[in-house]
């Protein structure tokens, strides 16, 4: 199955293959990151030799308008658009190194929670979209 991915400000796409290419920051430290399209996949692709610290907080930016992508309804959060199995969906994933929560919501209400820490977080996502 194949996911293709855009940033909600600029719709521009963020998966020129099967990687979603996003700027993170953290302090002073800003890098190119790759993660993997599926969600509840939490494959994390990094420049060599670069480390990051479980439970560091990250921010993300779109790498083509570098708009941030943390969410207006959760700074837990970061968000970014796609066709996930039909319409527009939101897909949200936690900014926390190590930890693992997504969710992908729908513009019509459905959602879906994937990741062993998505029980610690409860979110009205949907005036977001």
């Amino acid at each position: 199955m194949s996911w293709s991915y855009s940033c909600p400000h600029c719709s521009a796409g963020l998966n020129p293959d099967e990687t979603i290419v996003l700027v993170g920051e953290r302090g002073d430290q800003r890098i190119l990151v790759g993660l993997h399209p599926e969600p509840g996949n939490y494959q994390a692709y990094l420049p060599p030799g670069f480390d990051v610290e479980p439970g560091s907080t990250w921010t993300f930016y779109c790498p083509v308008c570098r708009q941030t992508l943390v969410s207006t309804q959760s700074d837990r959060f970061c968000a970014v658009d796609g066709p996930y199995r039909g319409p527009k969906h939101r897909v949200y994933f936690s900014r926390v190194a190590g930890e693992q929560a997504t969710f992908v919501v729908a513009a019509e209400g459905t959602h879906e929670r994937h990741g062993r820490d998505v029980k610690k977080h409860t979110l009205d996502l949907l005036g977001e979209i």
